[in-house]
């Protein structure tokens, strides 16, 4: 327990950060966790569902650096809440497409929406990352943010169960508008406890350490593509200073930043596969598709939860390491699956291998970056990020044409998500 008094502020802080993952949760369950699946059985192609991963990755990288800097002498919960419902607005008009525009003509403008999105999102991750860090005193964030995660696990579970059963159980055509429905709404709520949410009156503690805080507000994710925010706050704290520091690609760090852009891009290779493999050659149902979702993230809580453990064992850079060669499994069993039992030993050795890789990269990350250059050291990691996501999203529906066969492109997947871990062994 803290030393630091609870005070009524603070309290008042904490009831709004739980609403606000609990409400996020049941965006993640529903409408973030089936979005892909939607466009697949509408009859997406591999390219254009990977462009729901792979504009949102382009737009991080042209605004998220200016944006951090803008943001350094701004009200960043009134920033936070404008960019969240910005960006959440378009949840509402992802619900109301079938009434507006025939099946080809959804398909693009998903990939739009999901574009646009990620202009006010990104601003949206960068902002509550920093609301997040001086609203918490440091000595009550290892307690508040492990409620919240725990909150987080609990909302996504139930939300995504409950949603696969909807999906199943209700007629077409008006199944995907009530759960995309939900979504919205539990969208708008996270965004009314946000603009609840209060910096504290005395000077908050900006302390350089990461906070491993589940809930990713604005970024977007599909399947077990699952995007880390590590380090978004620093792009507010770069005290004037330049973000885009070139020579750090010269030093150790570069190299560090090397093996996890390798990671990254074959890591997302596969994510645009996935929903058309579990839709076209698995045939799941979205009951099935949930009941994996859910029991990817149980197994990602529980694997968090030893994480600490884990690391006395290990170290941070061999729990990442083991996290990465682990990760390959998920594309490997799903590969080798004809029938849902497969699916869902994948969903639940893919959980904790993410758990294991992001806890362990988390720390690793903070290891590695130069003590007084953190806030250049995590504005080139959130580069590297999205350039891997952008050349991974692309690369996979390449492949997948020039092969022809899904499973054997998950295959393929699952050997370089193998090989990427072999950079963390060299540079990690």
């Amino acid at each position: 327990m803290s030393s630091q008094p609870l005070t009524a502020e603070m309290r008042t802080n904490f009831r709004n950060l739980y609403a606000d993952v609990l409400w996020y949760g049941v965006l993640s369950g529903s409408t973030m966790a089936f979005l892909a699946i939607y466009a697949a059985r509408l009859g997406a192609t591999t390219f254009q569902v990977s462009l729901l991963t792979a504009g949102p990755a382009v737009a991080n990288l042209l605004i998220s650096l200016p944006a951090g800097q803008w943001m350094q002498n701004k009200p960043l919960v009134s920033v936070a809440f404008w960019s969240s419902l910005g960006q959440r607005m378009g949840y509402v008009v992802i619900a109301l497409l079938p009434f507006v525009f025939s099946t080809p003509g959804q398909i693009w403008m998903l990939a739009l929406i999901s574009l646009l999105m990620a202009v006010p999102g990104t601003v949206l991750a960068i902002s509550f990352n920093a609301v997040l860090a001086d609203v918490i005193d440091p000595e009550w964030r290892a307690q508040v943010v492990g409620r919240r995660n725990a909150i987080l696990a609990f909302s996504m579970i139930a939300t995504s169960l409950i949603c696969g059963q909807l999906l199943d159980l209700i007629p077409p055509y008006y199944n995907y508008q009530i759960v995309f429905a939900l979504g919205a709404a539990g969208a708008l709520l996270s965004s009314l406890y946000v603009s609840r949410l209060r910096i504290p009156s005395q000077e908050p503690v900006r302390a350089w350490s990461l906070i491993n805080d589940y809930a990713r507000p604005g970024l977007q994710r599909m399947a077990n593509g699952l995007r880390s925010s590590a380090g978004l706050l620093f792009l507010t704290r770069s005290r004037g200073r330049s973000l885009l520091r070139l020579d750090l690609l010269r030093s150790p760090f570069g190299t560090f930043m090397l093996a996890c852009c390798v990671f990254y891009t074959f890591q997302y290779t596969s994510i645009p596969i996935y929903p058309l493999f579990f839709v076209r050659v698995l045939t799941l149902g979205d009951g099935q598709i949930g009941i994996g979702n859910s029991l990817f993230y149980l197994a990602m809580m529980i694997a968090s939860i030893g994480l600490g453990v884990i690391s006395a064992h290990l170290s941070h850079r061999g729990v990442m390491i083991l996290g990465a060669f682990l990760f390959s499994l998920y594309p490997l069993i799903n590969a080798l699956a004809h029938s849902v039992a497969l699916y869902y030993l994948a969903s639940i050795l893919g959980g904790a291998a993410w758990a294991l890789w992001s806890g362990g990269l988390l720390n690793r990350l903070f290891e590695r970056s130069p003590e007084y250059d953190r806030p250049a050291a995590m504005a080139l990691h959130n580069v590297v990020l999205n350039l891997g996501i952008l050349f991974g999203s692309l690369f996979g529906p390449a492949l997948a044409a020039q092969i022809g066969d899904l499973r054997e492109v998950l295959f393929i997947s699952a050997g370089l998500r193998f090989l990427a871990g072999f950079f963390f062994v060299f540079w990690g």
